[in-house]
């Protein structure tokens, strides 16, 4: 469905020919203006040198048109050197990391441990509700486990609906907290709050197991609500920092490159990896890290917060200061 909107919506946009002396996408971000602004006055510079020259050598004046009208081979080949293939976005991507400013290394940092924490909720949310708080098994040879896990993933579910429904009304309040606040300290109050409900989740669950293996399934099936309730209390409550997750990182690195001319979309790319790298790292090494503790989901929801607790550390301490008038909306713009 979304391919098809966007077919039939987006409007195509023609690819121009390579430009030798067009700066590229890259180019703020590898270079200051100030720098861009003395190779322009240089170029400038040397044309009027030539005028000079050939103003005083008709000789010299007839060798540089001879050379602008066959230039030699190497030269020709050094100027239609271009990196237009279907993985040029990818090759820009990964050499220009080492370019990047300190500030966008910093949200690199703060993103990639932010998605560590997020994925592994993600993956596991609804199977935890089964597994730790209702004690049900998916494989189990008795009904009741079965039925138990059958409840916790509808649990789990009514959950995240509670979480995007809190995500749908923080969204309105970002503007005004990044105008009061400041983007660095909301994005760094966002994990702190993550930090405290993903060590919610672990402490729920220790309580949970310990019933369970007191007081037997039929208490984790039947009495036990006042856990349930409050793992819902907990996933409505990480709506809120998530959609700071979802935003405030992508302003923060659309205001780094702003004056830089036009390098926000490399600078989004770049930060993309931070999500994604993650992303692999904890669907390749969830299982296994939980292997290693006699499986269940525990491990990862304790390792979580630890990753939270450290993304809201380094946002406070090494994210810039930005200016406060920079978060005003822009409206809705529809077609």
């Amino acid at each position: 469905m979304c391919t098809l909107v966007t077919l039939y919506f987006a409007e195509e946009v023609p690819l121009m020919a390579y430009q030798p002396h067009h700066l590229s996408d890259s180019a703020p971000l590898l270079d200051s203006p100030q720098q861009i602004g003395f190779d322009n006055s240089k170029s400038k510079l040397d044309t009027s040198t030539v005028d000079n020259a050939s103003s005083n050598n008709p000789e010299s004046s007839y060798e540089i048109n001879k050379n602008a009208k066959h230039p030699s081979p190497m030269v020709e080949e050094e100027q239609n050197v271009s990196f237009d293939g279907p993985g040029a976005v990818l090759v820009n991507l990964l050499t220009n990391l080492r370019h990047l400013p300190l500030a966008m290394l910093s949200s690199l940092i703060v993103m990639a441990l932010s998605w560590s924490v997020w994925f592994p909720f993600f993956l596991f949310d609804t199977d935890w509700m089964g597994r730790e708080v209702y004690h049900g098994d998916p494989k189990g040879n008795d009904s009741v486990a079965v039925k138990a896990y059958d409840a916790g993933v509808r649990e789990g579910a009514f959950g995240l609906l509670l979480n995007s429904v809190v995500l749908g009304i923080s969204s309105f309040l970002l503007e005004p907290m990044c105008q009061r606040m400041g983007a660095r300290l909301v994005w760094a109050m966002s994990n702190f709050i993550v930090f405290a409900c993903m060590a919610g989740t672990a402490i729920i669950s220790l309580v949970s197991v310990n019933k369970y293996i007191t007081e037997g399934i039929q208490h984790a099936i039947g009495e036990n609500r006042a856990i349930k309730i409050a793992s819902l209390v907990i996933f409505a409550l990480l709506g809120f920092p998530l959609s700071i997750t979802y935003s405030v990182p992508f302003s923060i690195t659309a205001d780094l490159t702003a004056d830089t001319g036009g390098g926000q979309g490399l600078a989004i790319g770049v930060l993309n990896l931070a999500i994604v790298i993650p992303q692999m790292i904890v669907s390749l090494g969830a299982g296994p890290w939980d292997a290693l503790f006699s499986g269940g989901n525990i491990p990862a929801f304790v390792l979580a917060p630890l990753f939270a607790l450290a993304a809201g550390v380094t946002a406070t301490l090494k994210l810039p200061n930005l200016s406060s008038g920079s978060f005003k909306s822009s409206g809705f713009h529809f077609g």
